[in-house]
């Protein structure tokens, strides 16, 4: 009698495993953390792991024209729009090896785990790795899933450029993609019944209450504006003081009314500002500098509360960049409006977790993004310390894998 072979169980991925992987790529020896920036180096090698790893996983694999990439499981019997999921694979300058993987690596891994186990899935997931969330290279975060929902003038966008000049077109032509195919894309659109996103949590709000998942409420409304202050170039030791026009003071004034403005504000708007970026021209120690571009981030509970924020911060600019003799052009570079996620989404993945906090979170998300177009919700994984945007975020093995089970488990819950 011929023996039987058992049957090979399908293939599952180790979230833990897959994200040391990851970590490999991209390190930033000048910065610390990782720097994966949009069709850079280290960000195709981002996505060549995410193509190589999904198809060995048995799922479809694509790129749509807004350079977003797609990995679908669509089992026999499963009809419909799709249960989209994922997250991002690039990264702020210097930043942490978690902030995107992990809602991309969990998804592989939950979906995997999923298919082992049989599930007889009645519509098909698709896993998302949106391009540009962190808008690193190009200045406008979540272009990827703005694109894709049509929130942003593809004109613009073309012609968006680097900091070595290079624009978006000239980037997409290069990784073979046509320039003048981006924008909202209704086929996509309508093939997704709804988006779920794991994210490792950008605070410290799990940690307090001993628990290593929760569910997200909403998002902050938040924006970056670009503001250039010119005053005039000269010599450092020649040039006296009351003969000044130094834009470096006012660019100072921008970041102490940042802070200054974010604390005297009413604790219910809960705002926050933030200077991260300055570009200094000439850029020497022995010069008075002729320009200074700095990028404002605000944020605030709603989005009158940002722009209030904003202009209280640019009117103390003006007043010392009158008393320096300066100029002060500010452009907006995005804005984010308040994001409340789908309550029946919500609900519905609370109860797949067993009940778990609902926390609010002040970063933005692709899944922010989407949620004007399909209903939406998050998973936050904890963060014990909270840091974010550094090479200091982090998250337990155990709470990685619970996150991973608690996709699985909404996943199993919403197919």
């Amino acid at each position: 009698m011929t023996p039987v072979e058992a049957p090979v169980a399908p293939a599952t991925l180790d979230a833990v495993a897959a994200l040391a992987e990851l970590a490999c790529i991209g390190r930033d020896d000048a910065r610390g953390g990782w720097s994966r920036h949009l069709l850079d180096e280290a960000d195709g090698e981002m996505r060549a792991w995410f193509a190589r790893t999904a198809a060995a996983l048995g799922l479809a694999v694509e790129t749509d024209a807004n350079a977003n990439q797609w990995a679908t499981w669509a089992p026999d019997g499963a009809t419909g729009p799709a249960v989209g999921t994922g997250s991002h694979l690039d990264s702020v300058p210097g930043g942490g090896p978690l902030d995107g993987p992990l809602g991309v690596v969990s998804a592989l891994a939950a979906v995997s785990r999923l298919m082992a186990e049989g599930h007889a899935a009645s519509r098909p997931v698709r896993i998302a790795n949106f391009a540009e969330e962190e808008g690193a290279r190009f200045g406008v975060p979540c272009l990827g899933s703005q694109l894709l929902a049509g929130d942003i003038d593809t004109h613009r966008v073309r012609a968006l450029t680097d900091g070595s000049g290079a624009s978006v077109a000239e980037v997409l032509t290069s990784a073979g993609l046509d320039p003048e195919a981006i924008g909202r894309d209704d086929a996509r659109l309508a093939d997704l019944a709804l988006y779920l996103e794991l994210h490792v949590e950008q605070g410290r709000q799990l940690a307090p209450l001993g628990v290593p998942v929760g569910v997200a409420t909403g998002i902050l409304a938040h924006g970056r504006w670009r503001v250039t202050v010119t005053g005039r170039g000269d010599h450092a030791g020649a040039t006296e003081l009351g003969s000044r026009r130094d834009p470096m003071l006012v660019a100072a004034a921008v970041i102490r009314a940042a802070r200054n403005r974010a604390a005297g504000a009413n604790p219910a708007t809960r705002a926050r500002a933030t200077v991260g970026k300055l570009q200094v021209v000439p850029g020497g120690s022995n010069a008075i500098a002729s320009e200074v571009r700095l990028w404002l981030d605000a944020r605030a509970e709603h989005d009158a509360d940002v722009h209030d924020l904003v202009a209280r911060i640019l009117s103390d600019a003006e007043a010392v960049a009158r008393e320096e003799g300066c100029e002060v052009a500010v452009a907006e570079e995005s804005f984010s409006t308040r994001v409340e996620f789908d309550a029946t989404l919500t609900d519905l993945v609370d109860s797949a977790l067993g009940g778990v906090p609902r926390i609010p979170t002040g970063a933005g998300h692709d899944a922010g993004i989407l949620a004007a177009h399909l209903p939406t919700a998050m998973i936050f994984v904890r963060n014990p310390d909270g840091v974010s945007h550094s090479p200091l975020e982090g998250a337990s093995d155990a709470d990685i894998r619970a996150g991973v089970d608690a996709l699985a488990d909404a996943l199993r819950a919403l197919t």
